[in-house]
């Protein structure tokens, strides 16, 4: 569910990777059109032989696993490349591999989403595998079952880590009642009786044209990604069938949950409503989290709760955003007898950061950090490809990238103490602790079992 870095951070660490020609632009990114409607952004670069290309389809992610088939999604974007057209799943593998392309498939709670890689030499043959596997998969029972005891095996594995459960517990109360609370890598009950049938059901609802969106990054000019991108999605339904979700309110908010666990320490996450990014105010959110605890060690948590309390080793926020729900986030861990000194000191801090505001040395700091580091960390073709994909599925505009850094140098003091003020908001925490301390908060509500786990 936590995303770790923002979008828009990660946008800036792409800063520095933009192709000669785009001088005057962040990145220069063309529109394109394909003879059937099929648009995709693309920025051009023929310096080195490769091609990466990011797809998604827009609200085709697991809120779309029927009622008792919670996984289904998940297990979509585990069998697509594993057999398609005339290769079985060892086949298309093969092919994969003997070519030198990557690609695969993942999904999230909105979206479904994949990602190509090749060679310029060998683009005929990744373009059609990729073809075969999004309109031609297989789904035989083999890979199917194969892939099902993978997803049993990795929840088991969940099942022992305490930041897992942490995060299951606190899905299932922030998002109750809505379909973000389930889990959507499947339960170990409904993952057995998932089908071929199921998938390709599923496969034939969501995966469409109408909710398609495309970044492609690489040796490939307009003209000839316009052809491709008919040959490779043009067969797909013109219209997807995903399932409508209205937005969200968190829920429980103000209230602390305890799952009991013997393990040295208490792990903490929290959660208050958060912003998004189409908010006037969500570049100073940026900056006002980069301070709080989105800067690792310089940020005002780090120093006030690890470096003059050494109540833990670490402790971080950060600003998450899903398609019906913002949320800002807290997640750190302490001994079980200081617990309760940590969750006071926590909710001490926000309040003052709230109450007198951040200072204009640590905005400094913070945006100085946001605008100008890790300027060629990502200078992938995948990489910005994705970024591409990601401010599409986002629904931000074409030139969006290019605005970023001004906005983001526009913010004030007065605009971050503003949001400050409207996010910081301890009262309305949600609190989720799995540890087995000795004090607990007053009025804390127990948890006896994981939730949407068995």
């Amino acid at each position: 569910m936590i995303r770790g870095l923002t979008l828009l951070i990660a946008v800036l660490m792409v800063f520095g990777a933009v192709p000669a020609q785009a001088r005057d632009a962040f990145l220069d990114i063309q529109s394109v059109t394909s003879p059937k409607g099929i648009s995709a952004w693309l920025v051009e670069d023929h310096k080195l032989p490769i091609i990466a290309m990011a797809f998604g389809w827009q609200d085709a992610g697991a809120v779309n696993d029927p009622a008792g088939k919670s996984g289904l999604t998940r297990l979509l974007s585990n069998t697509l490349d594993e057999g398609a057209g005339p290769y079985d799943a060892q086949g298309f593998q093969a092919e994969l591999l003997n070519n030198a392309i990557s690609l695969s498939f993942s999904m999230g709670r909105d979206d479904f989403t994949g990602s190509l890689k090749t060679q310029t030499g060998d683009k005929a043959k990744a373009f059609d595998l990729l073809r075969l596997a999004i309109t031609q998969p297989r789904f035989e029972p083999g890979a199917v079952k194969r892939m099902i005891d993978g997803n049993l095996a990795r929840i088991r594995s969940d099942m022992t880590d305490p930041d897992w459960m942490a995060t299951r517990i606190m899905n299932d109360r922030a998002f109750a009642t809505h379909p973000y609370a389930a889990n959507v890598g499947g339960t170990l009950s409904s993952l057995p009786h998932l089908s071929a049938a199921d998938l390709q059901a599923l496969h034939g609802k969501i995966l469409a044209r109408n909710n398609l969106k495309i970044g492609v990054m690489g040796d490939i000019t307009a003209a000839e990604l316009a052809a491709v991108l008919d040959q490779i999605f043009g067969g797909l339904p013109e219209t997807a069938q995903t399932v409508a979700v209205s937005d969200l309110d968190l829920q429980h908010q103000g209230q602390t949950f305890f799952y009991t666990l013997d393990i040295p320490q208490t792990i903490i996450a929290m959660m208050m409503p958060g912003i998004k990014q189409t908010d006037p105010d969500y570049e100073a959110a940026v900056v006002m989290d980069q301070i709080m605890g989105g800067g690792g060690f310089g940020s005002r948590l780090m120093d006030v709760i690890r470096e003059k309390a050494g109540l833990t080793y670490g402790i971080y926020t950060d600003l998450s955003e899903l398609k019906h729900a913002a949320m800002l986030g807290v997640t750190t861990s302490t001994k079980n007898e200081t617990l309760p000194q940590m969750l006071s000191l926590i909710k001490t801090e926000m309040a003052r950061a709230a109450t007198t505001g951040l200072t204009a040395t640590e905005m400094k700091a913070a945006k100085g950090y946001l605008l100008g580091s890790m300027p060629a960390a990502l200078t992938s073709t995948d990489r910005i490809a994705g970024i591409l994909l990601s401010q599409q599925l986002n629904n931000r505009p074409i030139d969006d990238l290019d605005q970023y850094r001004q906005r983001l140098a526009a913010v004030t003091l007065n605009d971050v103490n503003r949001v400050a003020k409207r996010l910081l908001t301890p009262d309305r925490m949600i609190t989720v602790l799995v540890g087995h301390p000795a004090n607990l908060p007053d009025k804390t509500v127990p948890v006896s079992t994981l939730p949407s786990v068995e």
